[in-house]
């Protein structure tokens, strides 16, 4: 029992949650100065020189260095420095605000000497002194030897909320390490997905089985004809096929559902619909895709059932989804730009009717986002009530005169005016 109160005690040392902080600053800085959740090709390729002289691949996947905020030491040391804060909040903090609520009423002089403040005036009615004090928001106890009064008691409270606040930033943390995933599907559009291709996930993370339909999707350019914004129109899908949510997602507009967050991360051209006289609409692949650069070819005729005997056909190629592509024969000369629906320079027998586009989204799963954000929010608040002075007096009358003394734990000077002018107005009754 002693040897377990030792340690509690030894976990409640200030020195030691500060050592831990720091510990975990180091490795976060270093988490955020290697890249994370990268291929071990990556990792051979950027550290074939050591960083530092230390830092090499091998070190950094023996260590986990590559995905440091889920591994379990680090893991290990955000509990460890919560139970320390929590510690420390119970033999300390709590033990301090209980000893606030304490009072006692001070009749020696002696009492008054050990106040920062102090003074004695001439003797004035209590009654005088309770309404002057009250007039300054103080919370007065009478007794047979004097008079205390206090204010600002809940500025006492701001560590406790400190201690709180960031043990739950620290349980959000571990949440999102341990819960969390990372998913990213191409979808083309008016295509059903289901939640598939993983790209991060953890040791309790929970992939919800729905799914989801690109409605639409399209893209809006500057007058430089550089890309301004890119639009998928989306919808969440019951087992059934229902509607369960429709939202229009562009960059840094997500759709939030059930815990799950969709962004619009990228969007490329994987084919094209043509139309050959008069023949239903064909889908021509994309046969190569660069950078923003995407080409594909079309045969001049399609009724020859053997294509390998006539390999003369126009070669397009599409930069933007504005509604133009550039035409090039067998020889490669330019013949003119295709558009939508209309037919294509020099073989009025096609006509290209559309493109094929997929969009790129991104799925991500954070359950300890909105524990973050409380623990946020109340440190906000207990920086709020920090600023909140605690103040203390402490009267008591002998002979002809009172005794008055006080002490407060910031904002002194305006405390030593206040002190000041309580006294001009017991002077004046």
């Amino acid at each position: 029992m002693k040897l377990q109160f030792l340690l509690v005690r030894y976990l409640a040392n200030l020195q030691f949650a500060v050592a831990l902080l720091l510990t975990i600053a180091s490795f976060s800085v270093i988490g955020s100065i290697i890249e994370q959740d990268q291929t071990q090709e990556f990792y051979r390729n950027a550290y074939s020189q050591p960083w530092f002289g230390i830092f090499n691949d091998t070190l950094i996947l023996r260590l986990g260095l590559d995905h440091i905020f889920r591994t379990w030491w680090f893991i290990s040391l955000l509990i460890l420095f919560g139970t320390s804060l929590t510690c420390c909040t119970f033999l300390q903090q709590l033990p301090i605000l209980r000893s606030a609520r304490q009072f006692k009423f001070y009749k020696a002089r002696q009492n008054f000497k050990r106040l920062p403040f102090n003074t004695k005036t001439d003797a004035i009615t209590n009654g005088s002194l309770i309404t002057s004090l009250k007039s300054k928001d103080y919370q007065i106890f009478q007794g047979f030897k004097g008079v205390y009064a206090h204010k600002g008691i809940i500025g006492r409270i701001s560590p406790i909320i400190v201690h709180f606040s960031m043990v739950l930033i620290l349980l959000g943390t571990i949440l999102a390490s341990t819960s969390g995933f990372v998913a990213q599907e191409f979808i083309p559009k008016t295509e059903v997905f289901y939640i598939q291709n993983i790209l991060n996930n953890n040791v309790n993370s929970y992939v919800p089985q729905i799914s989801g339909r690109v409605n639409d999707f399209w893209i809006t350019y500057t007058e430089n004809q550089s890309i301004k914004q890119f639009y998928t129109d989306l919808s969440i899908l019951d087992k059934n096929g229902k509607e369960l949510k429709r939202e229009t997602i562009y960059v840094n507009h997500p759709m939030h559902y059930a815990g799950l967050t969709f962004y619009q991360t990228d969007w490329a051209i994987i084919g094209l619909r043509a139309k050959f006289e008069n023949s239903l609409p064909y889908q021509i692949p994309i046969i190569k895709s660069t950078k923003n650069i995407w080409l594909s070819w079309l045969p001049k005729d399609v009724n020859n059932k053997n294509m390998t005997e006539q390999p003369s056909g126009y070669t397009l190629l599409n930069t933007t989804l504005r509604g133009t592509s550039a035409v090039y024969d067998q020889n490669g000369t330019l013949v003119g730009e295709g558009e939508i629906n209309e037919p294509l320079p020099g073989n009025t027998n096609i006509q290209l009717c559309d493109y094929i586009t997929a969009t790129g989204i991104q799925i991500k799963s954070d359950p300890g986002i909105p524990v973050i954000y409380v623990g946020f929010l109340l440190l906000l608040v207990s920086i709020v009530l920090s600023y909140l002075s605690y103040s203390q007096i402490w009267l008591t009358q002998q002979g002809n005169q009172t005794i008055l003394g006080g002490m407060t734990n910031r904002s002194k000077i305006k405390f030593e005016f206040e002190m000041l002018n309580l006294i001009l107005q017991f002077q004046k009754v």
